[in-house]
């Protein structure tokens, strides 16, 4: 591709798949992969969950413990030294803020491909961001035959957990 790409990009990742495919993508496409902002979004916490009235979970450990995922699942070795942060809020809201704050070049975002019933309840946060902001977004897009097979994982593990 014939992008020269000199400022951030951010890359929202969900530690699915789909996010590995975007952060890929957008290591191909920078020339320094400290350009690369990951950003996890966490929801906010239901004021009736269990771990919120008991008080045994807060924000900053559940941010603590993401970074601490996105590390050991994006070790520099193999990514290079990608920016790794983690925000509370909206997914779709936070990566554009996020974008607006870095006068990001770009945004790569994966997407899940939900249709119907599946994306009405849950959304689509790649087409939230697309309509948000304010720099170009590249949506990466799995080839079917993987994400059939992504599907087909958690019921296997089901399976042989019997």
């Amino acid at each position: 591709m014939g992008w020269n790409i000199k400022k951030p990009v951010v890359v929202p990742y969900d530690f699915s798949e789909h996010g590995m495919a975007a952060l890929r993508q957008a290591i191909e496409l920078v020339d320094n992969p400290q350009q690369i902002h990951v950003v996890h979004v966490l929801p906010f916490m239901i004021p009736t969950e269990p771990g919120v009235v008991w008080a045994t979970v807060d924000d900053a450990d559940r941010i603590r413990h993401a970074l601490e995922s996105m590390t050991a699942q994006l070790p520099p070795s193999q990514f290079g030294n990608v920016q790794l942060d983690v925000r509370l809020g909206d997914p779709g809201q936070v990566v554009t803020d996020i974008a607006d704050e870095l006068d990001a070049e770009l945004v790569v975002i994966g997407s899940h491909g939900r249709t119907g019933l599946t994306r009405l309840v849950l959304g689509s946060v790649a087409e939230r961001v697309t309509r948000l902001a304010h720099c170009p977004v590249l949506v990466v897009k799995l080839p079917v035959a993987k994400v059939k097979e992504e599907k087909d994982q958690p019921a296997a593990k089901v399976a042989t957990a019997s």
